[in-house]
């Protein structure tokens, strides 16, 4: 086995094979002859900014040493803060995630640096480098585990909204990790955590949990409201939004609930609701934008209901409406499409009006988290396959039926998996060779799928 090299060998080994002289390589790398004559003595610690230049100047890709670096200065010596910062910037600059994860296993015994790593932190968080900021998280709430402290309560925070992906079973394993913390939260933090983990929740379909957290946001915020004399104003709160929202958005998730539940005049009232709390006296310009935004969901949603209760006369101007509404299109179909299914009405016409809004709508599903957004992508897919099979198209319904099933693995949502399924043994007779070997391929990647998490629980064992 070879001895581990130095950096200052590699700096040492490069000038002589190359023949250069000292002077020479510290003219083309851009650091004082001096400097690099004491770097390679060892009697002067390399600054991450002359560590880059050298790099640069051997010719070799950015963070080509950092691995080395990683372990001289903060494993095989003790680290120092001024150092170890610019070090951990760089690497998530770079994405090397390797080399941060090494460093922060072997600082966490020193706990003076706990706070440093949780500001380092929120700044990669802010740059977007979520990966880097979620390994810092991780490293203070191990520090802090013991402790009952807001910050180890922010930083599970953060590890829950960077943990939502596209697997909603790991999603419901974040949302249940994470629901402990929330009342160690700040107060007005508590608003957003709420709103998120029941936006989860609601993308999961956990609707009696929906309804708990919503009503349990609605709360808060009214109690918040009572002793807030001052204008929330952005500069100074805590909140994303202004508060008139979370008690607004509580009671649009409520309405939801019960739409889903069947419960339509309670969606009705709820919405009713809503719209009351979202109109305040002397609004600026933030707020009339969530102004606009309820005022938009109680006429889409009062539509709905209506619809659902049996009033096709309302169709006309939910038309008009979505025409008007273009970012409404999607969900607006998919409200469609259930009623259809639900009363066996034809909205060919109406499908055929807006085909083209419909697939540019899927494309940017703005406005949205990205757990609704999968859902309601899914939903779409779901119920227009049913209808298509309503009116006895078996090629295009199970076509499309398969393209929703396929989605539906990729996410690993089990109730769709379950339903397309359901629906597709219904259906099987009417199917043809290509759409059967389809299914056998998605069922193939549905039993490899389970067949790793057997092996890995006997791999536990």
């Amino acid at each position: 086995m070879e001895p581990t090299t130095t950096i200052r060998s590699n700096i040492e080994d490069y000038i002589r094979k190359q023949g250069y002289t000292l002077q020479y390589f510290a003219d083309i790398s851009g650091v004082n002859a001096g400097t690099l004559s004491a770097i390679i003595k060892g009697t002067r610690p390399i600054a991450m900014a002359q560590l880059d230049l050298i790099t640069q100047g051997m010719k070799l890709e950015e963070g080509h040493f950092y691995e080395i670096y990683g372990a001289e200065c903060f494993v095989e010596s003790a680290p120092h803060w001024r150092r170890l910062e610019p070090f951990l910037q760089r690497c998530a600059e770079l994405d090397k995630l390797d080399c941060i994860q090494r460093v922060i296993q072997q600082v966490t015994d020193d706990r003076s640096y706990v706070s440093e790593l949780f500001e380092l932190a929120e700044y990669m968080l802010e740059r977007d480098q979520k990966k880097a900021a979620r390994m810092l998280y991780e490293c203070v709430a191990e520090c802090e585990k013991y402790q009952h402290s807001e910050r180890l309560a922010l930083c599970h925070y953060r590890i829950f909204t960077l943990s939502l992906g596209q697997d909603q079973h790991e999603n419901l394993r974040a949302a249940v990790h994470f629901e402990p913390y929330i009342n160690r939260l700040d107060e007005e933090r508590q608003l957003d955590a709420i709103k998120d983990l029941a936006n989860t929740y609601l993308a999961l379909r956990y609707w009696d949990k929906v309804f708990e957290l919503a009503e349990e946001l609605d709360q808060k915020t009214k109690i918040l409201q009572s002793y807030t004399k001052r204008k929330n104003d952005k500069s100074n709160r805590l909140t994303i939004y202004p508060l008139f929202v979370y008690r607004a958005y509580s009671n649009l998730l409520k309405s939801s609930t019960c739409e889903r539940q069947g419960r339509y005049k309670d969606a009705l009232k709820y919405t009713e609701l809503y719209s009351k709390l979202a109109k305040v006296s002397e609004p600026d310009e933030e707020d009339q934008i969530y102004i606009e935004k309820f005022a938009i969901w109680t006429e889409a949603n009062t539509y709905l209901y209506k619809l659902m209760m049996g009033d096709p006369s309302i169709l006309p101007s939910y038309v008009k409406f979505i025409e008007k509404n273009e970012r409404e299109v999607l969900p607006a179909m998919i409200n469609i499409l259930e009623m259809a299914n639900k009363f066996g009405q034809n909205i060919d016409e109406i499908l055929d009006k807006f085909s083209d809004q419909i697939n540019s709508e899927i494309a940017r599903l703005r406005g949205y988290t990205e757990q609704v957004k999968l859902d309601m992508y899914i939903t779409f897919l779901l119920e227009r396959s049913v209808y298509l099979l309503n009116r006895c198209e078996y090629l295009e319904g199970l076509r499309q039926l398969m393209h929703c099933l396929g989605e539906s693995v990729k996410i690993n949502n089990q109730t769709d998996i379950i339903h397309c399924v359901a629906i597709y043994e219904r259906y099987r007779n009417t199917a043809i060779a290509e759409i059967e070997h389809q299914y056998k391929l998605i069922m193939m990647e549905v039993h490899k799928r389970y067949d790793k998490k057997e092996n890995s629980l006997f791999n536990l064992a």
